[in-house]
């Protein structure tokens, strides 16, 4: 069972945990909308020997605060930037998967001196504008109808039909993960999201970078993922066969032989 601890970060209450030794690298996850700190759980046993992790829970999930929104990604990059501060670490290793990945971006561009790597799965750099009216579409629907309305359409964007059979147990705690996400926090991420618009920065992005996306990832297609690593100086790109949205979770080997590879070869330079 994993322990956390929650510290106060710019008026609201972050939820973390911290596992690993402490003298090692420090490597920060953050999460996916609509999940909590929990959804890391796969990659622990590749990372915690070499690397000290820092999972916490994004302002609106899990454990964290969910304050009445909207929110917006530079909002959510200073809660991290804050969490880091608030626990003494001048730079991380950075690990986010969707919304995780959008905030990592924000920082690298708002703080570059924090970063050490950033490693984005299955995220985007931008949306197009009728983007925008969808997201809307959502929210409403979540205030409207509760987060249990949207669950079978987010499962079936998160993971492949085969790995929903094969997976029950795990499905059915990703579900929960999701039916308990505070409505004002998915309402307020997501609005943040709505309106993300890196792409045309992504040249100034310095820090190494490593993009990993599912192949069959249709929330963030994989053009999403080259956009970014076409535009990120250095960027490497890992594909993960069959793989849908969360790929840590449907393809753990895959995606922690990709995680590991990349931050021992940045930790060694």
């Amino acid at each position: 069972m994993t322990t956390t601890k929650t510290v106060k970060v710019n008026g609201i209450d972050i939820r973390f945990s911290d596992e690993g030794p402490n003298n090692a690298p420090v490597v920060m996850m953050s999460h996916s909308l609509s999940a909590e700190l929990g959804m890391w759980d796969p990659q622990i046993d590749a990372l915690k020997d070499d690397y000290r992790i820092i999972r916490f829970d994004t302002r609106g999930h899990g454990g964290s605060s969910a304050p009445v929104g909207p929110y917006t990604l530079e909002m959510l990059a200073d809660d991290a930037i804050g969490l880091m501060d608030a626990l003494e670490l001048m730079s991380v290793h950075w690990v986010g998967l969707s919304m995780g990945g959008m905030i990592g971006q924000t920082v690298a561009l708002k703080a570059p001196e924090r970063l050490k790597s950033l490693t984005l799965a299955d995220t985007s750099s931008g949306y197009p504008a009728e983007a925008v009216a969808g997201w809307e579409e959502r929210i409403s629907a979540a205030r409207k109808n509760g987060m249990s309305a949207g669950l079978s359409g987010t499962i079936e964007r998160w993971f492949s039909p085969g790995f929903v059979k094969a997976e029950p147990e795990i499905i059915d705690r990703i579900s929960q993960m999701i039916v308990s996400t505070p409505i004002e926090g998915y309402c307020g991420c997501g609005s943040a999201i709505s309106r993300l618009n890196i792409t045309p920065r992504l040249g100034e992005i310095s820090a190494p970078t490593l993009v990993i996306v599912g192949e069959d990832d249709p929330g963030t297609p994989v053009e999403m993922s080259e956009i970014m690593a076409k535009g990120i100086p250095g960027a490497k790109l890992v594909i993960l066969p069959i793989a849908r949205h969360l790929s840590n979770i449907e393809d753990p080997e895959g995606f922690n032989q990709a995680l590991k590879d990349f931050l021992d070869s940045v930790s060694s330079t």
